[in-house]
């Protein structure tokens, strides 16, 4: 089994809002502490709705990298790279699309959502219809068995799982893999050896996932297999071969409860939002301009909360006290309405700060970005490149 790894990537669309921070950035800063983590920006992904205006595109992901490293992502702990400075993503995406069938594609939920969202864009491309293969290829390059997604993105993750056992299936048969499959089942100890075909068989005949599962247990408690051996196991433990592409798990995250000024979903596409290194005065003049509830004529007119966006803000950045003091003050008229939003004004400016104080130093000197970049891609292509090797040479492909 590989080592415990998380990938998450994101297009660069330029300056990331508050939005961004509290649905991926805060978990991303959590999650480095935790395991090996990947981000990268995934450029190619941009240009599958964006093709035919990609002069933007660079200079987005550097405005998107400074975020990043403002919100706290540490390249210390983490590796931060840009997906096409990675080559091997492409040549796995290659290689995968020549297994992968058509209506695997097809049946993904998004691909129909999107070309109905984006109506105005031509989405009838071969790059669109496989994006989610080169999704799929982005995590299987490097092994990745933790995926942070929303619900929505799920799909995604389990179509990666199809196209890594589809893979393993066609490619993982080494020559007397069956043979070498049963030797290292004798090094288990026979208490585990009999539990362990005991298990296979379960799942095998029965589709036991329960079996599986405990099988699993059974590998991964047992230190003193060979890393080869342990790939044969999994494999003949499903029924496929060696393991060459390692099955990705989801990572499921909470949605972004971040609100936008006018109480939707904080979206670019809504004109709603309040960018991550956005200055004092334009926060004050965007969160004083937002709308409030509409029974809330004169200053002497009872609110309802519940009715009034910047309700929805006192949920992100106000403690109790100060909620119960909103409550009740609009309830009751004994406050106003820009009194009301000061607290909600001084909660996103003490957010920000830390952000745009690590954000000056990169600002300062623009080579520190372009370097945490390099040495983060030559970290990926190390990784890659192992993948790549080993799936050169169970295709065939291995020339010497």
């Amino acid at each position: 089994m590989y080592a415990e790894r998380v990938l998450s990537g994101m297009r660069p669309t330029g300056s990331l809002h508050l939005g961004h921070y509290h649905g991926v950035l805060k978990n991303w800063v959590r999650l480095q502490h935790d395991y090996p983590c990947l981000f990268f920006v995934a450029d190619w992904h941009a240009l599958t709705t964006q093709y035919d205006d990609p002069q933007g595109i660079v200079q987005a992901t550097w405005d998107m990298v400074i975020d990043w490293l403002a919100a706290g992502v540490d390249p210390s702990q983490a590796t931060l790279f840009i997906q096409s400075k990675v080559p091997e993503h492409a040549e796995l995406h290659l290689l995968l699309s020549m297994m992968t069938p058509l209506g695997w594609l097809e049946r993904v939920p998004t691909y129909k959502d999107q070309q109905e969202k984006l109506e105005n864009k031509d989405l009838s491309t071969y790059g669109f219809l496989g994006y989610p293969l080169l999704q799929a290829a982005d995590i299987l390059i490097y092994r990745a068995d933790k995926v942070p997604v929303g619900e929505d993105q799920v799909p995604h993750i389990e179509f990666s799982r199809e196209v890594a056992r589809r893979f393993n299936h066609l490619y993982g048969r080494e020559p007397g893999f069956a043979d070498k499959a049963r030797e290292a089942v004798k090094k288990l100890g026979g208490k585990k050896a009999r539990l362990y075909e005991e298990l296979r068989i379960r799942f095998q005949q029965e589709g036991d996932r329960e079996a599986i599962e405990l099988g699993k247990a059974i590998l991964d408690e047992t230190q003193h297999l060979s890393l080869g051996d342990r790939e044969r196991l999994f494999g003949f433990l499903e029924g496929t071969g060696k393991m060459i592409l390692a099955e990705p798990g989801a990572l499921l995250t909470e949605a972004s409860k971040m609100p936008g000024l006018d109480g939707q979903k904080m979206s670019k596409s809504y004109s709603n939002t309040i960018t991550l290194r956005e200055s004092a005065e334009s926060v004050t003049k965007k969160v004083r301009g937002m709308p409030t509830d509409p029974a809330r004529v004169r200053r002497t007119d009872p609110g309802e909360p519940a009715k009034c966006p910047v309700w929805q803000l006192h949920q992100v950045y106000s403690d109790a006290a100060c909620k119960e003091w909103v409550s009740h003050g609009c309830r009751s008229a004994g406050i106003g309405c820009l009194e009301c939003k000061q607290p909600v004004i001084d909660g996103i400016l003490r957010e920000q700060a830390p952000m745009r104080e690590r954000a000056q130093v990169y600002l300062d000197d623009p080579t520190l970005v372009r370097s945490i970049i390099a040495d983060g891609c030559e970290k990926a292509r190390e990784l890659a490149r192992e993948t790549m090797r080993d799936v050169r040479e169970a295709m065939g492909l291995e020339y010497r």
